[in-house]
């Protein structure tokens, strides 16, 4: 127990600790209700309490990769936010002569061991760790030249900081971890028997037998002030380290909005004349979730090791992204918390406009964060403010922007040939089959891409033998805007989408009248599918639509079709999952489940479902020149792809369609590239 005078200097200590802390967590705080958007309300948050609190304690998005680091991670995560009440009992009885807990209660005994086991795992974990950044200087952790840092970062800024925070974490809980020891070490030279609750400090303590008793305890209370007294020397800087993931992670768990799926933009209300800049410039104009993740950020590089662009040496790294944005907050905190604007665009600092302009918007990196970041939309945003205020894009995407305003399709090819894939073929319209039950949205790439015409086709087939109740749009149907939004043209796609929207509710889809089941849309696209279905509704149009694999599951379910079966020496096939299939939109099984209707022998990438690669088509890639890297995009996924031995790669998008046949191609290796509705189509009975 303390004496009167610690107890005095405890308390001073205590206070300036944590009014120096407070004015950092203020200024944080300041800052970040500074972005942009609809801040949570006390409802929100507690419905999203339970759920927040899992993902915060259980590290549970962690755990989609690297198992081991995350084994680790979760042992000092897990005894960190144990450790908030180990400290508070350890000053209890720091004050008081007592037992926190009781020394012989049920829930003493438990307290003590739980206070054992996770004073190891930190200590453990966070050897590991400065050893797996010290010594044996994982490359995971590292960034490529030509990834734009800023100064501090590039002068190591990151390695000073976990330093810092390791030594702390160590001085701490390994303080701690002795003092139990010296403590035990003294009941046991009292007569006390050994405590089976605290099995890793009771093998600590027999180190110190043979000590007498008041070494015992001077050892005992020298390391309680240094268990103790790091924390409230480090509380001040902890806003500054990136340890404060610890508490900001937990932040973004509880206060992100729930997305309708992975890839559901905010959209902008063109109606509103108030608004005078559109997109996002400098930080402060980022929706205030994403100041968070700047934060939250764990600086562990998962995103980047998933990311397209990264992996095929392009200038994006969606990790350098929130560290650069972190380091900027950090030595423009006093200012920006005082409500100064920014000096720099995000540009000039965060990442370089090639690196802007690399992203595929493939979803990788905000589906793998392990604390709920999404870069993705950072970019997603900035490219609104490059498009819509400074007229500054790649110029490739001129003329699909062009197409789309005057013919409605980015191939800019006349709208009156959209209906020219189906000549020869009973392809009822909107107009032939007004009572049709399913209305099939076409999309741009079957209509005018003779590749991707191939796969219309073979869909048409389908439904024909089926005998789906169907209609499609002919030339009434319009781009639904996707490649508009995805590289920042949002006012482009604003009219397109609400044209699309009025069309669509004219010719009655997704209303039941009279208590008549809604009418869905299938679509052979999942640009559409994402587009139409997740983000029509910002703008007032809720629809049901489906994959075009989702319908022939349930037609194959159903026994509506019926295909020749194959062979594992014929039918080797592989599934490319779009990115905005699988991980946007979570439809992995109904492709696999189709094509295993043929008795096909479908083998799997190590990359797939959810964690599938990107083709390198999406956030507008399809329309222009690649950024340059060491690699292709659409040539790594091939190579992946062909690696598992099958005959056939499999996709269900028509520009997944495009880049993995232009790669099969250039591969000249005899694999051949299908949609899944061709694949049926060739063994329909």
């Amino acid at each position: 127990m303390l004496t009167l005078v610690e107890k005095i200097l405890f308390v001073v200590a205590v206070a300036a600790s944590v009014y120096f802390a407070y004015v950092g967590f203020a200024k944080v705080y300041r800052v970040v209700m500074r972005g942009s958007g609809d801040k949570p309300t006390p409802g929100f948050m507690l419905r999203r309490l339970w759920e927040a609190a899992v993902k915060w304690i259980g590290t549970l998005p962690a755990w989609r990769t690297r198992r081991l680091s995350t084994l680790f991670h979760f042992g000092i995560s897990a005894g960190f936010i144990f450790y908030f009440l180990v400290n508070f009992g350890d000053v209890i009885e720091g004050y008081f002569p007592i037992t926190f807990l009781g020394r012989d209660t049920w829930i003493g005994n438990v307290y003590r061991l739980f206070s054992d086991i996770f004073t190891v795992t930190v200590l453990v974990g966070m050897i590991y760790f400065l050893l797996r950044r010290f010594v044996f200087n994982s490359p995971r952790l590292k960034y490529r030249d030509n990834i734009k840092l800023v100064e501090p970062v590039a002068n190591g800024a990151i390695r000073r900081d976990s330093l810092i925070v390791g030594l702390f974490m160590l001085t701490h809980a390994g303080s701690r971890f002795l003092g139990e020891g010296f403590q035990l070490a003294a009941e046991r030279a009292e007569g006390m028997p050994v405590d089976r609750w605290q099995p890793f400090g009771s093998a600590l303590a027999t180190l110190f037998t043979g000590m007498n008793l008041p070494a015992l305890h001077v050892g005992e209370h020298i390391f309680w002030w240094l268990a103790i007294g790091a924390i409230l020397a480090f509380l001040p800087y902890f806003p500054y380290t990136k340890h404060f993931h610890l508490i900001m992670s937990g932040m973004n768990f509880l206060t992100k909005p729930k997305r309708t799926s992975l890839g559901t933009l905010e959209p902008i209300n063109f109606d509103d004349e108030s608004i005078e800049e559109f997109g996002v410039a400098k930080i402060e104009n980022l929706p205030w979730t994403h100041l968070v993740d700047a934060y939250s950020c764990i600086m562990c590089n998962r995103c980047q090791d998933v990311c397209p662009a990264y992996v095929t040496g392009k200038e994006l790294s969606p990790s350098a992204l929130e560290v650069n944005k972190r380091y900027h907050l950090n030595g423009n905190l006093s200012a920006l918390a005082g409500g100064a604007a920014s000096e720099f665009n995000l540009l000039d600092y965060a990442m370089t406009e090639s690196a802007l302009w690399a992203c595929t918007s493939c979803g990788a990196c905000v589906h793998i964060c392990p604390v709920g970041n999404e870069p993705m939309f950072d970019i997603m945003y900035m490219r609104r403010h490059q498009v819509l205020m400074e007229d500054s894009y790649p110029k490739e995407l001129k003329l699909a922007y062009r197409g789309m305003e005057r013919n409605g399709n980015p191939w800019n090819l006349s709208n009156r040939d959209r209906m020219n894939w189906a000549d020869g073929l009973e392809i009822p319209t909107v107009e032939d089959n007004p009572d049709f039950e399913m209305l099939w949205w076409v999309g741009c790439a079957p209509s005018y891409d003779p590749r991707a015409q191939d796969t219309a086709r073979a869909f048409a087939r389908i439904l024909n033998t089926a005998g789906v109740n169907y209609a499609i749009l002919g030339e009434l149907e319009s781009c639904t805007g996707d490649t508009a939004r995805r590289s920042g043209n949002e006012a482009l796609y604003f009219e397109m989408a609400k044209g699309n929207i009025e069309t669509l509710n004219e010719v009655g889809v997704g209303k039941g009248g009279n208590g008549a089941k809604p009418k869905r849309i299938v679509t052979t696209c999942p640009h559409c599918l994402h587009t139409i279905g997740k983000e029509y509704g910002q703008l007032g149009g809720h629809y049901e639509v489906i994959h075009h694999t989702q319908l022939l599951s349930e037609l194959t379910a159903a026994g509506k079709i019926s295909v020749r079966k194959g062979s594992e020496a014929v039918d080797r096939i592989t599934f490319h999952d779009p990115c905005y299939l699988g991980r946007h939109n979570g439809i992995v099984d109904a492709p696999r489940d189709v094509l295993r209707s043929t008795d096909a022998f479908v083998l799997e990438m190590p990359r797939h479902g959810e964690q599938s690669f990107c083709c390198g088509a999406g956030g507008g890639q399809m329309w222009k020149e690649e950024e340059h890297g060491s690699a292709k995009v659409n040539e790594v996924r091939y190579a992946e792809a062909a690696a598992t031995g099958a005959h056939t790669i499999a996709v269900g998008c028509p520009f997944c369609l495009t880049m993995m046949n232009d790669a099969a191609k250039g591969a000249g290796q005899g694999v051949v590239v299908k949609d899944v509705a061709e694949i049926i189509a060739e063994r329909l009975v």
